[in-house]
């Protein structure tokens, strides 16, 4: 029987594969631009000079856990909140603090903030942070270092809070 009612031909055939291979590419497409609009995969500018900084960045972390100080980091309120503590829970006084909040997948996300001095010897901030994970980066000059005083944590934030 030709023709009749009900035949499977090859243009059925055709407009399945079309619709199937459509449907795949269209997915793809989709989920290509969105990663590509959400991270850009860049984790350093210049790979070859974050190789090069690598051994002195080490140094200067092994000399700054062997002063032995500690942070407070609080986030709350829409306020950041950075005290630097020596090593018998002293304020370190610092110059300047600034706090780089940087989101993992959203590089769009991310926001800096410079810290102002309070009278208890923290430093705080104005800040406001969608729900997720964070990646808060802290810079304090600390006028007795060669360098500023670098630490970064990753933190959780949920209800505008540091959880």
């Amino acid at each position: 029987m030709t023709g009749g009612r009900g035949e499977f031909t090859g243009r059925h055939m055709l407009l399945i594969m079309v619709a199937f291979f459509g449907v795949i590419i269209a997915v793809n497409l989709t989920m290509a631009f969105m990663a590509r609009r959400s991270w850009t995969g860049i984790v350093v500018e210049n790979t070859y000079v974050a190789s090069q900084e690598f051994n002195a960045n080490a140094a200067e972390g092994r000399a700054q856990a062997a002063l032995g100080w500690r942070s407070e980091l609080e986030i709350a309120g829409g306020t950041v909140r950075y005290r630097l503590l020596d090593r018998s829970g002293a304020p370190v006084h610092s110059d300047d603090v600034t706090a780089r909040f940087r989101h993992p997948a959203y590089e769009s996300a991310d926001r800096e903030a410079v810290l102002v001095p309070d009278a208890d010897g923290s430093f705080s901030a104005p800040v406001e942070l969608p729900d997720g994970q964070w990646i808060v980066s802290t810079a304090a000059v600390v006028t007795a270092l060669d360098s500023p005083y670098r630490e970064a944590r990753r933190v959780t934030i949920r209800d505008g809070a540091l959880r």
